[in-house]
């Protein structure tokens, strides 16, 4: 059986290779660097990108069809120098591309000039057709003059708040994008916008039965994206509707997947919510965890790279498995696995399970020791000569601080803090507000600002300040909101990132106090109790006294001979709850007029 394993492999090496000579020369990629500009200079050529991820069907389509086409690849070789990066990898071009992928396909010249972008697959004649196009005509086209938000924004905005006509513009606006008919944001790719569900559950909470209805309604759509096999959620369905699943699985969508149905099933305990968040969880364990606590990055849509696998994934665990798995990429990036660490606090939560936190802190642990950077942020890999990135350090800060809250352990609060300054001083971007995407040493393309981004910051940011009454955490949410201000980056969809960061910067949150030692398994139910409060807007902390004084309160909690808990908002607290059950209807009565003025 070895010889006839043997043999096969080497008649399927020389038909590849067959294939491949028949087809045309493969393209010489490079790295993206300094150097291959450098390189465009000195052989008077310009430089083509191919900006793609490894998940993704349509880049292996593309590979095997356009970079494989006789004529593409020898206008490539005389014309161009070629670079190809996967977007996980290089957050910094990610950001500044992300509405022209994946693949996105960028030319500049050999001064770093863009002069034509791409969205997505292009076949082999188009291709062809385009690359003379530009060799012959190498100006700006119209897609590299169509300038930024957040170039045209450049000094028009230095407000730190939304003002009150562009919050209404931006909530009338999340009402038009969504879809009354088949339900979700946007019309012709379906995926679960966990930002417009969160603004929607805190809108509910305030009594706003339009916002009940979307959040309800695109929550069991959102579903039918799970794979009923092994869990974990598709990325989107294209055709406008739920049926037609992509079948990559990033990271990033099952972590805010768990994060929001366990925040709906705080709030209406809808079983099929929790089942969802469960499913993602499973999914996420059996196939992107990785044994030292990190996480993976994705899993691919395709079995065969530019096949598609509808006919795969119709079938049950043993089918799949007699075919293969997928690849997954298995890149420990510092930014991947803190996304997981408040999601899976969340279940944590709303479940009573230890599991989910075990896991949470022991990536937070992971991120610590392994992705660690002198003053407090983080890199995204293990190496690499560009970065820091914003995105690492940020959800790195994001994450300690819902691990404090899970625990009481200070060591996470003082590494949220860390990263902050780390932001301040590394990130902020000197020709706009907000902050920029990397610390980049490229020469010929700076890094941008990026709209997510700088909400993360606005929201950490202010939460942290809650926490902690430091000015300058009030200041980083202040910056990050000046860009976040700015009209033409606040429309961009979704508005509800940018109504999220508004409306909590606005208000206190609930400060939700549990007093008594923190291995008293009494205090650690008050705990639970309190991080399953429904919002995402909250101040929970575990004080045991023997710890010195609790940060940033002018509290007077009385001494009791029992751990307690207290539910304060606004320069008032409620009567001591010593049951769980009472700490969750004391939040909820204090909470009841703030959200009401949301």
């Amino acid at each position: 059986m070895r010889v006839k394993s043997f043999f096969s492999s080497i008649l399927a090496i020389l038909v590849n290779t067959a294939a491949a000579l028949a087809t045309g020369t493969p393209v010489g990629w490079e790295d993206w660097s300094d150097r291959a500009f450098v390189r465009a200079q000195a052989e008077h050529r310009l430089v083509l990108l191919d900006l793609g991820a490894v998940w993704c069907h349509w880049c292996h389509v593309m590979d095997e069809t356009t970079y494989e086409d006789p004529t593409v690849t020898a206008l490539l070789k005389k014309h161009f120098v070629t670079i190809r990066v996967d977007q996980d990898s290089r957050p910094d071009l990610s950001n500044r591309y992300e509405d022209y992928g994946w693949p996105a396909t960028v030319i500049f010249d050999a001064k770093g000039t863009e002069l034509v972008k791409f969205a997505g697959y292009i076949p082999p004649a188009r291709m062809a057709a385009l690359l003379e196009a530009v060799v012959k005509d190498p100006t700006p086209g119209p897609s590299a003059l169509t300038p930024d938000p957040s170039v045209r924004g450049r000094g028009e905005n230095s407000t730190t708040v939304l003002s009150k006509a562009l919050r209404d513009e931006l909530r009338e606006l999340l009402v038009q994008r969504y879809d009354t008919k088949v339900h979700g944001w946007g019309f012709s790719k379906k995926y679960l916008d966990w930002d417009s569900i969160e603004y929607c559950l805190a809108r509910a909470r305030a009594g706003d039965a339009e916002a009940e209805r979307m959040a309800k309604e695109t929550l069991a759509a959102s579903r039918k994206l799970i794979d009923p096999v092994w869990g974990g959620l598709y990325q989107y369905s294209d055709s406008g509707d739920w049926d037609h699943p992509h079948f990559e699985k990033l990271l990033q969508f099952q972590a805010e997947g768990i994060r929001i149905y366990s925040q709906a099933y705080a709030l209406w305990n809808d079983p099929a919510d929790l089942e969802a968040a469960r499913a993602l969880d499973r999914y996420v364990r059996a196939f992107l965890t990785n044994p030292s606590g990190a996480y993976y990055v994705s899993q691919d849509a395709d079995l065969v790279a530019g096949e598609h696998s509808g006919e795969y994934y119709a079938l049950d665990d043993a089918g799949r498995r007699a075919r293969g798995i997928p690849r997954v990429d298995k890149h420990l990036y510092a930014r991947e696995s803190a996304w997981m660490i408040p999601s899976l606090v969340w279940l944590h939560a709303v479940t009573g399970e230890e599991t989910p936190l075990e896991d949470a802190l022991a990536a937070g642990r992971w991120i610590v020791e392994n992705r660690k950077l002198l003053g407090g942020g983080f890199r995204h890999d293990a190496a690499g000569a560009a970065g820091p990135y914003l995105g690492d350090t940020v959800a790195a800060g994001r994450a300690f601080l819902s691990l404090y809250a899970a625990t009481g352990d200070r060591a996470w609060l003082m590494r949220a803090q860390a990263a902050a300054d780390f932001i301040r001083k590394t990130f902020a971007a000197k020709a706009t507000p907000g902050f920029s995407s990397a610390v980049s040493r490229d020469r010929f393309t700076a890094p941008r600002p990026q709209r997510d981004e700088n909400v993360a910051v606005a929201r950490f940011g202010n939460l942290l300040f809650r926490y902690t009454g430091r000015e300058s955490d009030r200041k980083l949410s202040d910056l990050a909101m000046a860009f976040l201000a700015v009209p033409d980056v606040a429309r961009r969809f979704s508005t509800a990132s940018v109504l999220l960061a508004d409306i909590e910067r606005a208000s206190e949150p609930a400060h939700l106090t549990v007093i008594g030692p923190r291995q008293d398994s009494r205090a650690r139910a008050l705990l639970l109790a309190a991080l399953s409060q429904p919002s995402s807007y909250k101040r929970v902390e575990l004080w045991d006294r023997r710890e010195g004084p609790l940060p940033n309160s002018d509290v007077e909690f009385p001494d009791l001979d029992q751990p307690a808990a207290f539910a304060c908002s606004n320069g008032r607290c409620s009567l001591p709850a010593f049951e769980p059950n009472d700490l969750r209807a004391r939040a909820a009565r204090l909470e009841a007029p703030a959200a009401a003025s949301k």
